[in-house]
């Protein structure tokens, strides 16, 4: 575990750690934020190996990579985002764990090097674009079917050309937007957390 300057039990449950939170944010936990037992999970999969870079797409107010950084030291979990607003509070919050193995990037994740990472995560980030405006996080950026289509279909070719044995960890996230060169080694039906490894 990373030292930090905040008591573990901070990381104990969801409402311990949306303290860390402003109210508006924590009221978001529920629909939007990943919970700190599916970090564990997807975290302990995706840090097979020590030295291990993971992002995360669509990071919001960091709350997976906060808790994968805790757990697993000797990986590095980036997270981007593309509301410079949740980034802001991602990196206070970071500050106040005194975690030094985590990192947030604003950006839009279509522009990013992916050859940087090693392993992916990510909670749905494009389904906003299909709900009610009443369930998006703010309005700050667009939201459309066609934005929905255009990053699934980057993300699918993103994850297909990625080298054999890359692993992928997904929750709430539909298996149709996974390449077949990704073998499902893990399911949750419960929760839809699932475990993937490309195999070539």
């Amino acid at each position: 575990m990373t030292s930090n300057t905040t008591s573990d039990s901070v990381y104990s449950t969801n409402k311990n750690f949306d303290q860390l939170y402003p109210t508006p944010i924590r009221r978001l936990s529920y629909l939007h934020w990943t919970p700190i037992e599916i970090a564990r999970q997807a975290a302990a999969f995706l840090a097979v190996t020590p030295g291990s870079n993971i992002l995360d797409i669509g990071a919001g107010v960091g709350k997976f990579c906060l808790n994968a950084g805790y757990y697993f030291s000797d990986c590095t979990f980036y997270g981007i985002e593309q509301r410079s607003s949740l980034v802001k509070i991602a990196n206070q919050v970071q500050q106040q764990l005194g975690l030094n193995n985590t990192s947030f990037i604003h950006g839009d994740f279509t522009q990013l090097d992916f050859s940087a990472f090693d392993h992916f995560y990510f909670y749905n980030p494009f389904y906003e674009n299909l709900v009610d405006e009443s369930l998006h996080i703010d309005n700050s950026i667009d939201h459309s079917e066609s934005l929905y289509e255009y990053y699934a279909g980057y993300l699918y070719t993103m994850l297909n050309t990625r080298p054999a044995g890359t692993r992928l960890a997904t929750y709430q996230s539909s298996h149709t937007r996974i390449p077949a060169s990704y073998q499902l080694v893990k399911c949750d039906v419960d929760t839809l957390f699932s475990c993937w490894i490309k195999t070539e």
